[in-house]
């Protein structure tokens, strides 16, 4: 199996599909840092980054920013002082999608590289 972050996001149209309850439990561990949480009854992958200073943390704000146009699946991004909070879910179905994990993967992906920096 590869790794989630070597994916690539597939097109969804509000009829796709929803992850089920047994293919998360199979993709959660794969990204076992992030959280689940339920917002107005939307399941969503959340997940806030620590980082050395504002510009540090905008700097990883605008990787995340390519990333997402580059894959056509794009998250919430809070932005502060030190820190990213990065959301995850499929607007048009309202809930998850394997896009999703796939992202969480990458935007991991892409936080080593930002620390490395």
């Amino acid at each position: 199996m590869t790794q989630l972050s070597e994916e690539i996001c597939t097109p969804c149209r509000i009829n796709s599909p929803a992850i089920t309850n047994k293919e998360i439990a199979e993709l959660r561990p794969l990204i076992s840092d992030w959280n689940l949480i339920l917002e107005n009854g939307v399941s969503k992958l959340d997940k806030t980054y620590m980082f050395r200073g504002f510009s540090n943390a905008l700097k990883f704000t605008i990787t995340i920013a390519s990333l997402a146009e580059d894959q056509g699946h794009h998250p919430r991004l809070v932005t502060e002082w030190g820190k990213v909070r990065v959301t995850w879910w499929t607007h048009k179905i309202r809930g998850l999608h394997r896009n999703d994990f796939i992202m969480a993967s990458k935007t991991d992906s892409a936080a080593i590289i930002s620390e490395g920096e």
